[in-house]
């Protein structure tokens, strides 16, 4: 309370001084008439007391703002003591503040006297300037990962290679053990992709893709396990071109495929377009669960089958997703249980006819 009342009347001076000025020039002009104490004495009298009046009530809504802001200031994240005056800063700032309440503190501004502005200031000032070290802080730790890992994918990828040639020879066993290197080589490109995408920097370089050539090329890379799991694939040529990021592209569609052999024990996968610019996988696999379906596209959901697979991330087709939206394409899937899935993506008006 001794804190408070330092606090307001300290910002109140200048009022305070001025109504001093005034009882004085009363007091000079009636004693220059020479008029009786009492005609002195009064005035000044109910002056001081309608001050009083006007001064506890003021104090008294006063001192509620005050409660309220150290109230709300600790909830918000600052712990506030001594002088708020406008040259002065808040003594400290904790960590973690609470920004829904800070905001809410804000909105309360309308109204406020001088030592809440400077309140205002001290706090905003504190508060944004924590929040940009963090935000950098926050930043310069997911570069770092992201240059740690770019560089842990591209040495991988040498013992990876490795391995790839010493199974040339033409066996079963080293046709599974190929299947198996294929999936650490897929698992290790999602790490990347989910860090890339979660940087908020990623290299999208749009341009003219051949559909045609870029489907061929994700098939080649699983043209091995259609054949050890004799499988049937039904692909429709497609001739056109279209507006997008070959890179990331070729990502969704070896993931589409990848999850299309993984839950086909039999039967065939089709590729075909739907126009007006569609591009389809159909697989006769084991369906998903009309309940699952929603969520398939959800960051780490995995469903029936996930479970079941018990190898499942729920990752894969959340990339895919997110991918898909910076792309500005669209990626749908509809699905009867023990039926197989249909997975659409949409790749935009942006259509270019080849000649």
């Amino acid at each position: 309370m001794r804190q408070f009342i330092l606090i307001y009347f300290r910002q109140r001076k200048k009022q305070n001084l001025l109504l001093l000025l005034f009882g004085v020039i009363f007091s000079v002009v009636f004693w220059l008439y020479q008029l009786p104490a009492v005609a002195v004495v009064y005035p000044i009298l109910l002056l001081m007391l309608v001050w009083a009046v006007f001064t506890g009530i003021d104090m008294y809504k006063s001192y509620g703002r005050y409660t309220f802001f150290l109230s709300t200031s600790k909830k918000c994240g600052l712990e506030l003591s001594g002088d708020m005056s406008a040259d002065r800063e808040p003594d400290r700032v904790v960590e973690n503040p609470d920004w829904d309440m800070f905001q809410e503190l804000l909105e309360k501004q309308e109204d406020s006297v001088d030592w809440e502005c400077a309140f205002y200031r001290n706090a905003v000032s504190r508060l944004l300037s924590e929040r940009r070290e963090q935000l950098d802080a926050i930043k310069m730790w997911n570069q770092d990962t992201v240059d740690y890992y770019t560089t842990w994918v591209h040495q991988i990828k040498t013992p990876i290679a490795a391995m790839r040639l010493m199974l040339q020879e033409d066996t079963e066993d080293s046709r599974k053990l190929s299947a198996e290197l294929q999936r650490i080589e897929q698992y290790v490109e999602m790490v990347l992709t989910y860090l890339r995408l979660g940087s908020g920097e990623t290299d999208y370089v749009f341009a003219r893709v051949d559909l045609d050539k870029l489907m061929r090329e994700c098939i080649k890379k699983y043209a091995g396990q259609f054949i050890r799991r004799h499988l049937t694939l039904d692909y429709h040529t497609m001739d056109c071109q279209v507006l997008t990021d070959e890179k990331w592209l070729a990502f969704v569609v070896e993931q589409i495929l990848s999850n299309a052999l993984k839950y086909t024990r039999s039967g065939s996968v089709s590729i075909y377009m739907e126009p007006p610019c569609t591009l389809c996988i159909r697989d006769t696999g084991i369906g998903i669960a009309p309940e699952d379906l929603p969520r398939i596209f959800d960051k780490g959901y995995t469903g029936y089958n996930g479970r079941s697979d018990k190898k499942a991330t729920g990752l894969g087709l959340y990339l895919c997703k997110q991918i898909c939206d910076r792309l500005k394409h669209t990626i749908t899937a509809r699905s009867v249980p023990d039926e197989g899935t249909v997975v659409c993506i949409g790749l935009g008006r942006e259509v270019l006819e080849t000649e």
